[in-house]
C-alpha cells in the first residue's frame, strides 16, 4: 500500500490567497487606468472634431471614468457624469418634441433670419432629428481587443511579480 504525505499545504493556501489578493488589485488598477484612458480618448478626440465637434464643451467635460471593486466584481464605467440632459441623444441620436422657446433673460429673443435680425417674445421650435455620433460606443469598439488583451495578461504579471508571496 502506498501512503502520501503533504506537508506545506498551510503554506501553500497562504500563498494562493495572497496572490488572489494581489490579482485582485492588479487588476482594479488596470481597469483604473483603461477607463482614464477611454475618457481621455472619449474627449479629446472624439467629441473635439473626430465625431461631435464641442461648442460649449459641456459634453466633453462631463466625461469621466469610474471603477468600482465589489467582492469579486470589478466595474470600470466611461460615460457622462452629471445633469446634462442632452448626452444621450448625442450618443444614441433621437427626436425632440416640438416645443415653445421663451426668453430666460431678456424680453425677447433675438435671433437672425433671412439675414436680418428679428426680435420675438416666443418662437415654436418644431422639434429636431438628433444623428447619433456614438462617440462612447466607437470608442469602446475601437479598444476593445486591447483592453481584453490588457486585463487578459495581468495574472501572468502578477504572477511573474511575486510581490504578493
Amino acid at each position: 500500500m502506498l501512503t502520501f504525505a503533504l506537508s506545506g499545504d498551510d503554506a501553500l493556501d497562504a500563498r494562493l490567497d495572497a496572490f488572489a489578493a494581489a490579482l485582485g488589485d492588479a487588476l482594479a488598477a488596470k481597469a483604473e487606468r483603461l477607463a482614464q484612458a477611454l475618457a481621455e480618448t472619449v474627449k479629446f478626440d472624439k467629441l473635439s472634431g473626430q465625431v461631435h465637434a464641442a461648442r460649449s464643451g459641456r459634453l466633453r467635460d462631463s466625461i469621466a471614468a469610474a471603477v468600482a471593486a465589489d467582492g469579486d466584481a470589478i466595474v470600470a464605467t466611461v460615460g457622462s457624469v452629471g445633469d446634462l440632459k442632452y448626452a444621450t441623444i448625442q450618443e444614441y441620436g433621437g427626436r425632440t418634441a416640438a416645443h415653445e422657446i421663451l426668453p430666460s433673460k431678456a424680453r425677447a429673443l433675438a435671433l437672425v433670419a433671412g439675414g436680418a435680425a428679428r426680435f420675438a417674445a416666443r418662437v415654436e421650435h418644431p422639434g429636431s432629428t438628433i444623428p447619433a455620433h456614438f462617440y462612447l460606443q466607437s470608442t469602446l469598439d475601437e479598444h476593445a481587443d486591447a483592453i481584453v488583451a490588457a486585463l487578459a495578461a495581468t495574472p501572468q504579471e502578477t504572477w511573474s511579480q511575486e510581490t504578493w508571496s
